[in-house]
């Protein structure tokens, strides 16, 4: 079994600005504080590192950091359910992701499902409002509501799929645009192809030593092959 594991913003999907909006909104109802501005980088992070480091932004301490962070999760949730209008709106697909997910939805012992900073219930509705949410298996995936340290997450599948399918998968990948999804691939045992469709140009991740790197999702064939395919021993 071949398990492979999307990346979601800035790799299947872009959720337009609501996405942000809605964070920094949920820190100022749970806090109390202003964050505008904060100034956190998003890309490649999960959802309770990135309201950690906006707290730790508008000075914080980390104790009580901890004890906002659910309920900023909890917080981001409702507030991105009542905006999945604003995401069918303003969000999209990126080139070939419907395609490409339809193909290796239909290659024998393929599984994919989703490996997001993202909290479950965000995939989820991010996923739905574009059309895509029904070709993931959902019982497999790991979020940013399983670990804040995305170096985790592949452990999280790993041990999801063995459950769920009898047996740990043969071969994992990790699809993503981000050097951290290249840094929670290697940490898991996981083969990482990056593209640069998020923030990242493909001159900074074709340095960083994944197992393949393309300009974006469209070489529909190709990327069934890279992915799909079980690798014959040499000899």
């Amino acid at each position: 079994m071949h398990l492979i594991l999307w990346d979601l913003d800035g790799t299947l999907l872009r959720a337009g600005p609501v996405a942000a909006e809605i964070f920094d909104g949920a820190v100022a109802a749970v806090s109390g504080l202003d964050p505008s501005g904060h100034g956190v980088s998003m890309s490649g992070k999960t959802d309770p590192q990135i309201a950690a480091e906006i707290l730790a932004r508008q000075g914080v301490d980390e104790a009580s950091a901890r004890r906002l962070v659910p309920a900023i999760l909890d917080e981001l949730a409702g507030r991105l359910a009542a905006s999945g209008d604003r995401v069918a709106a303003e969000g999209w697909l990126l080139p070939g992701v419907s395609s490409l997910l339809a193909s290796l939805e239909s290659c024998r012992g393929v599984a994919q499902s989703v490996l997001t900073g993202n909290i479950a219930a965000n995939a989820r509705l991010k996923t739905a409002t574009l059309g895509v949410a029904g070709r993931l298996d959902w019982r497999l995936g790991a979020f940013g509501s399983d670990h804040a340290d995305r170096r985790e997450l592949v452990g999280v599948a790993r041990r999801r799929a063995a459950g769920v399918l009898g047996a740990e998968p043969e071969v994992v990948w990790v699809v993503g645009d981000t050097p951290n999804d290249l840094a929670c691939a290697r940490a898991g045992g996981a083969r990482c192809l990056l593209v640069p469709t998020g923030r990242f140009e493909r001159e900074r991740l074709e340095g960083l030593g994944a197992d393949a790197v393309v300009d974006d999702l469209t070489t529909t064939d190709a990327l069934t092959q890279l992915l799909g395919s079980t690798p014959q021993p040499a000899g």
